[in-house]
C-alpha cells in the first residue's frame, strides 16, 4: 500500500519498533481507518468486534492490534513452541495472503508462521506444527482436522482472530469454529473481523467474546464511495458477447468475471481464450496447484482475466484488479457487495458491473436497490465505442512514448526512407490491433420504463441510450399494447408446428434476439424458423415441421429456468399455410384480458 492509498487518518505510534519499522519499509505514511481504530490507547487487551470493507487493511490491523498481546513488551519473540495466536479465515487463498501479509509485517521479530489450510500437504503442515510455530493461520476444516489428531495444541493461545468471519458462517463452518473456540484456553483475547454483522455473527461475539470492545468503521447506507456501478443491457443470448465487449471497452489490469456455476465458468473461460484474451479460471474443481498457478499469472501479469465462481474468489486479494463483470447476476444484494469488493481496494478505484438480460430486468433493479448502491444503466459497449476507445488509448501511448535510441534509430530512418512514414505509422497500427480480441456487435432496444424509474441516470459514454437508439433507427416498432406483431414472413409453402416461448413484450422480447436465441437452444438455423408472433408475457414461434422434433429434443437437453420453450397449446398451432387453401397467415389466438375467460 502507497502513501497515497493510505487513509488521511494520523497513525498513532506503534509501539513495537519491528512493526513500525516494518511498515515504514512498506511505504505507510499513515493508516487507515479500521488500522488506527484498532491501535488506539482505549483498546488495551480488549476483545474487538470490528466491522470493516473489504479492502481497508483489516490482517495489518488485527496484526498490530495482537502484537501487544503476543509480544508484550519484547521486541522479538522466543523460541517458538506452542502457538500464541490463531488467525483463522474462510479460504485456503486468503489465508495464505494472510501468512503473507504478517510475515513482512513480523519479519523483524522472528516470528515463525505456519499455515493449515485444505488441498495442502498435511505431513509438511503436521512437521511446521511440531518444529513449533508462534502464529498459525488455517481454514476452520484443517484446523478441526488438526486439533481432533493432537497435531495442534492450542493450550498457550493468547489470541484467537477470526478474519472474514461473516463468511465462514456463509459456507457452513459455524461448528467448526465452535469446537476451536471451545478447545481454546478462556482468558485469551478473541478478535472477530467481519464486512457485515448478521443476527449469526452478533450471536456468535455474545457467546465466545467478553465484554467485546465494537469498532465500526463502516458509514452505514452509504455504497462504497471506491467502486462505481454500471448496469448494462444485454440480450439473454449475447451475454457471452457483451463479456467480451465489456473487457475490451475498460481494459484495466486485471478484471474477475463471476459465473454461476462450474459448467458457466468452463464454457466463458473456453471462449474468451478463443477469443485472444489471456484468462484463467477459478472454481471448487480446481486442485489447489492449479488455483495457486491461476493466481500467480494474475498477480505476475501473464493473465488478465480471471473467470470464477462466488467460493472460488471468497477471499481474493488481487491488487491491480480494477473491473468486477458480473456475468451471472448475484444471487442477493450480500452477494454483489461481496463480488464488487473485490476491486475498488486500499484505495484505489474499481468498476462493477452487472451485465442485466432484459429478461432480469426487474430483478437487477432489486438487488441494485436492496445493495444500496447508485448504478449507470446504459447499454453494454458498442463495436464503435470499443474502436474509438482502442484509437485514444493507441494516441495516449504514443504520446508517452520516448524518443528512440541510439541502437534504434538508423532502423527507424531506414524504414522511413524505405517505406515512408505513413506507411511505417500504418504496420504499428495493425500490428497493435492484431493483439487485440475483436469486438462483438450486440444489439440494445434502449431503457425500459421501468429502468428509467428506478435510475433516469446518463450512460459512461456521456449519452443517453434511449436517444441513440431512437435517433440510428435501431429501436423496434411498438405494436399496440395486447396485439401480436408478425416478425418473419415464415415458410409460406411448407407445414410448420409452433411452440411457446416464456417472455413477451412484457420482458422486452424483440425478434432481433429471439431469432439468435431459438437457434441456439434448438440447434436450428434462421431458415427453419417461420412466424414470431410477441404477445404481452409469451411469444409464439413456428419450426419446420420436419425439424421439429429435433428442435424439441434439442430444447429439452438445453434446460432454461429463466427462459422456457415448449410446444403450444393446439388453438395456437392451428392449421398451418401449407394445410389452408391459399395459404396466407396462421391463425393466432388474441391473447385474453387480465380476468376474460376463455371462449
Amino acid at each position: 500500500m502507497t502513501s497515497e492509498a493510505a487513509s488521511a487518518a494520523t497513525a498513532p505510534i506503534i509501539r513495537h519498533p519491528a512493526l513500525a519499522a516494518a511498515l515504514a519499509e512498506r511505504g505507510y505514511t499513515s493508516l487507515t481507518a479500521v488500522q488506527s481504530a484498532v491501535v488506539g490507547a482505549e483498546v488495551g487487551e480488549s476483545d474487538l468486534l470490528v466491522s470493516a470493507q473489504t479492502g481497508s487493511g483489516k490482517t495489518v490491523a488485527y496484526g498490530l492490534t495482537m502484537a501487544t498481546t503476543i509480544l508484550g513488551e519484547a521486541t522479538r519473540f522466543d523460541r517458538a513452541e506452542l502457538p500464541l495466536a490463531l488467525i483463522i479465515a474462510p479460504t485456503r487463498e486468503l489465508a495464505q495472503q494472510v501468512q503473507a501479509e504478517l510475515a513482512w509485517l513480523y519479519a523483524a521479530t522472528g516470528a515463525r508462521i505456519a499455515t493449515c489450510v485444505g488441498g495442502m500437504d498435511i505431513r509438511r503442515e503436521q512437521r511446521a506444527l511440531a518444529d513449533g510455530a508462534h502464529i498459525v493461520v488455517g481454514t476452520p476444516g484443517r484446523l478441526r482436522d488438526h486439533l481432533e489428531r493432537g497435531r495442534l495444541d492450542i493450550s498457550a493461545l493468547k489470541v484467537v482472530v477470526l478474519d472474514e468471519a461473516d463468511e465462514m458462517l456463509d459456507l457452513g463452518f459455524r461448528e467448526d469454529l465452535e469446537l476451536i473456540l471451545d478447545a481454546a484456553p478462556k482468558e485469551r483475547r478473541t478478535l472477530l473481523f467481519s464486512a457485515t454483522l448478521p443476527r449469526e455473527i452478533v450471536r456468535l461475539a455474545k457467546q465466545y467474546q467478553r465484554d467485546a470492545l465494537r469498532i465500526d468503521t463502516i458509514v452505514q447506507n452509504q455504497p462504497h464511495g471506491d467502486i462505481e456501478y454500471r448496469a448494462l443491457r444485454v440480450a439473454p443470448n449475447e451475454i457471452e458477447m457483451a463479456v467480451v465487449n465489456t473487457l475490451r471497452y475498460f481494459d484495466v489490469g486485471a478484471t474477475l468475471v463471476f459465473c454461476a456455476t462450474r459448467e458457466a465458468v468452463r464454457h466463458l473461460h473456453a471462449a474468451l481464450v478463443e477469443r485472444g484474451f489471456a484468462a484463467v479460471a477459478l472454481s471448487g474443481e480446481l486442485s489447489q496447484g492449479e488455483r495457486m498457478q491461476a493466481l500467480q499469472a494474475l498477480r505476475d501479469g501473464r493473465a488478465r482475466v480471471c473467470v470464477a465462481t462466488d467460493v472460488a474468489a471468497r477471499g481474493l486479494d488481487l491488487p491491480d484488479l480494477g473491473l468486477v463483470v458480473h456475468a451471472d447476476l448475484p444471487t442477493g444484494p450480500a452477494v454483489m457487495l461481496h463480488r464488487s469488493g473485490r476491486t475498488g481496494r486500499a484505495g484505489r478505484k474499481g468498476i462493477s458491473a452487472l451485465l442485466v438480460p432484459y429478461t432480469a430486468r426487474s430483478k437487477a433493479i432489486r438487488l441494485i436497490k436492496g445493495a444500496g448502491v447508485d448504478a449507470y444503466w446504459t447499454s453494454a459497449p458498442s463495436a464503435d465505442e470499443i474502436r474509438a476507445k482502442d484509437r485514444e488509448r493507441l494516441i495516449e501511448s504514443f504520446v508517452s512514448t520516448e524518443a528512440p535510441t541510439a541502437d534504434e534509430l538508423p532502423l527507424v530512418q531506414t524504414l522511413i526512407e524505405r517505406i515512408g512514414a505513413e506507411a511505417v505509422g500504418a504496420a504499428l497500427i495493425r500490428l497493435h490491433r492484431t493483439r487485440l480480441p475483436e469486438p462483438e456487435e450486440l444489439f440494445d432496444p434502449g431503457p425500459s420504463s421501468e429502468e428509467r424509474q428506478a435510475r433516469p441516470g446518463r450512460g459512461d459514454r456521456g449519452e443517453r441510450p434511449d436517444r441513440r437508439q431512437r435517433d440510428d433507427g435501431n429501436m423496434p416498432d411498438r405494436a399496440p399494447r395486447g396485439a401480436p406483431r408478425e416478425d418473419r414472413p415464415g415458410n409460406s409453402d411448407k407445414p410448420m408446428v409452433w411452440f411457446r416461448l416464456s417472455v413477451g413484450k412484457t420482458k422486452n422480447a424483440d425478434p432481433k434476439w429471439l431469432l439468435p436465441l431459438i437457434c441456439r437452444r434448438g440447434h436450428v438455423t434462421k431458415n427453419e424458423i417461420g412466424a414470431i408472433k410477441i404477445f404481452e408475457r409469451d411469444s409464439r414461434f413456428e419450426i419446420l415441421a420436419e425439424a421439429a422434433e429435433r428442435f424439441a429434443a434439442a430444447v429439452r437437453r438445453g434446460g432454461d429456468e429463466e427462459i422456457r420453450i415448449e410446444p403450444s397449446e393446439p388453438d395456437v398451432g392451428a392449421p398451418s399455410r401449407s394445410n389452408r387453401p391459399g395459404g396466407g397467415k396462421p391463425f393466432v389466438r388474441k391473447p385474453r384480458r387480465v380476468g376474460e375467460k376463455r371462449k
